[in-house]
């Protein structure tokens, strides 16, 4: 039964009602007549503190609020991927079919649609006993993803009294299950799920494998595995956005769900602009074909953007317990904690640093915590991930300041992004001298077993090189590049050659925007061959400056925009090469 209470103050996004003690916290309610979506902060007595996801301009006290008794939830089944919602889960394609290019309150629109059909197709028979989480069916939403239709999580387990293939809406019933009290339960493709709960699974695993992302600098020195989370905090222009959208554009994962969280409106088009165009390499099709799109951008309500990652992370649990790979994308959790500052203040909460609640680093592990590798409910043993990726924005890239702090004591990968590399327009921005990855030591044995035998050997060196660059670097600039050995030389020399001819990457190159692992490694072997065949030759010649200056180091240079198929080609050329031009130096010293 829904109990009705009335405004009694209101505060921007919050408001206060009363007549309201038969309410629950968090609480979905609908406030005035307009039916503006709230949810339920804090409760005392009999007044509410709800936070609207609305614009509240024009509210007035005395105005009803009613509750729904339910949760904030989302809806889940086929119709979700390409879709571009708000954050929370109101599709904006059809909002705008509605009322236009603005964004109207108090719009009630399905997040998944009740009017188009699926072919569902049956794999589950008659009979069958079946248990939380197994696969009744499948509907091929797109060509690139298979929803996979699973018992919901309210029948333990059952029998399968009826079930049939054919083409339904998401909310007709599709099988009637049968649990062991002899209750029958109608069983449709569509499922909510509360935001704010963890959906459960059988075993959280180490993740082991690497999530494969084509960027150089991340795949090669600071890995993050398939289950991992990461950040990348850094100050403005230094490139975070451009590396997440590349992280969502060739991330080795079925699924993207990609949060737009407080951003610029004008990144957010960007994206959805370029998503639909480009080609998934992994697929062939479009890479809207197996992405969702959450935008709350700068503009829309605040109060909402607090709810858009846990109705992103919610989302991606769902793909996650059907046993794929979903990479998550939160672009910048820095404006959700705005969000959750604000509502603080709001709410008369005791603040803590910086005026943030004191409750922000648990908020933030709750979100972290679900990702990660699992094995997922069901018969048999079906493995699903999560892979969560947040941008941090510092105001004035200041690392100490609290949302990055509590960021970097809960995630495992560190993408340090630099202003100075920046400026210089080396990007990615990431700085390798002060980024980080836990999961080095399982994704170095991985590719050392899958890719190349001594991958591990080469990225270790690759490191000891660009270390010792830096601390040449401050040498030359105390005594001077003549004070220096040759080898010292040839050492900023090759680390000259990592930097801008490895780590450094053009994400609109239409070859460079992406390499492979295989590519990866026959670039660190060229580069490497390069730095120990002059090391072995810098005794025989008379000048450094002529093995730095070798025709073969431009075709070193040029590697990164060879494509995949002509690189074992490339560096064979390139090796042959190498050696005869050392080997005519040598002689010609002689």
């Amino acid at each position: 039964m829904r109990k009705k209470g009335s405004i009694v103050k209101i505060s921007g996004p919050l408001i206060v009602a009363s007549g309201m003690e038969e309410a629950n916290m968090f609480d979905v309610v609908r406030v005035s007549k307009v039916g503006l979506i709230g949810e339920v902060m804090e409760m005392r007595g009999e007044f509410a503190s709800i936070q609207v996801y609305e614009e509240t301009t024009g509210l007035k006290t005395g105005e009803e609020v009613v509750t729904t008794g339910e949760p904030l939830s989302v809806d889940l089944g086929p119709g979700l991927i390409g879709q571009i919602y708000d954050g929370i889960q109101r599709p904006l394609t059809e909002i705008e079919r509605i009322s236009g290019t603005k964004l109207s309150r108090g719009v009630n629109v399905n997040a998944l649609s009740f009017e188009k059909k699926w072919d569902f197709n049956a794999v589950a028979n008659v009979g069958d006993t079946v248990q939380v989480g197994d696969i009744l069916g499948t509907v091929q939403e797109t060509e690139s993803v298979e929803i996979k239709i699973l018992l919901p999580h309210k029948i333990v387990q059952g029998r399968v009294i009826e079930i049939k293939s054919g083409a339904f809406t998401v909310n007709e019933c599709v099988a009637i299950i049968e649990d062991f009290s002899n209750k029958r339960h109608e069983v449709t493709m569509m499922q909510k799920w509360p935001v704010r709960k963890l959906r459960p699974y059988k075993h959280k695993l180490v993740p082991s494998e690497p999530l494969v992302t084509g960027q150089r600098v991340i795949d090669t020195l600071f890995p993050i595995a398939k289950g991992g989370v990461a950040a990348i905090p850094g100050p403005f222009g230094s490139g975070k956005t451009v590396v997440q959208h590349q992280l969502a554009k060739w991330a080795d994962a079925d699924i993207v769900v990609y949060i737009g969280c407080g951003e610029r409106g004008n990144e957010m088009t960007d994206v959805l602009h370029e998503f639909p165009e480009l080609v998934d390499p992994k697929t062939g099709y479009s890479l809207m074909k197996r992405t969702v799109l959450i935008a709350n951008t700068s503009d829309m309500p605040v109060a909402a953007r607090e709810a858009s990652i846990y109705t992103g992370i919610t989302i991606a649990e769902y793909f996650r317990d059907m046993g794929y790979s979903v990479a998550l994308m939160g672009d910048s959790t820095s404006r959700w904690a705005e969000a959750l500052r604000e509502m603080s203040g709001r709410l008369e909460e005791m603040p803590g640093e910086e005026g943030y609640p004191a409750y922000l680093g648990s908020r933030l592990a709750q979100f972290y915590e679900r990702a990660g590798k699992v094995e997922v409910l069901g018969s048999g043993k079906r493995v699903g991930t999560i892979s969560a990726i947040g941008a941090v924005s510092p105001p004035g890239g200041d690392l100490s300041e609290p949302v990055t702090q509590a960021t970097l004591r809960i995630v495992k990968v560190f993408w340090g992004l630099d202003a100075t590399l920046a400026y210089r327009r080396h990007f990615p921005a990431i700085n390798w001298l002060n980024s980080y990855s836990l999961y080095q030591d399982k994704v170095d044995a991985y590719l050392d077993r899958e890719i190349k035998e001594n991958w591990s050997t080469m990225r270790q060196e690759v490191m000891r090189i660009l270390e010792q660059e830096s601390e040449l670097s401050e040498i030359v600039k105390l005594v001077g590049l003549d004070a220096i050995s040759n080898f010292d030389r040839l050492v900023l020399e090759v680390a000259r050659s990592i930097r801008e001819d490895y780590l450094h990457q053009n994400a609109f190159h239409e070859v460079d925007t992406y390499s492979s692992l295989e590519k990866q490694a026959i670039m660190l072997e060229v580069i490497l061959s390069y730095f120990h065949v002059c090391s072995e030759a810098i005794s025989s010649v008379e000048e450094v400056e002529q093995l730095f200056t070798l025709p073969v180091r431009e075709k070193i240079g040029r590697m990164k925009y060879v494509s995949e198929e002509l690189m074992e080609q490339e560096k064979e050329e390139i090796l042959a090469a190498l050696h005869e031009s050392v080997n005519t130096l040598k002689e010609g010293q002689c």
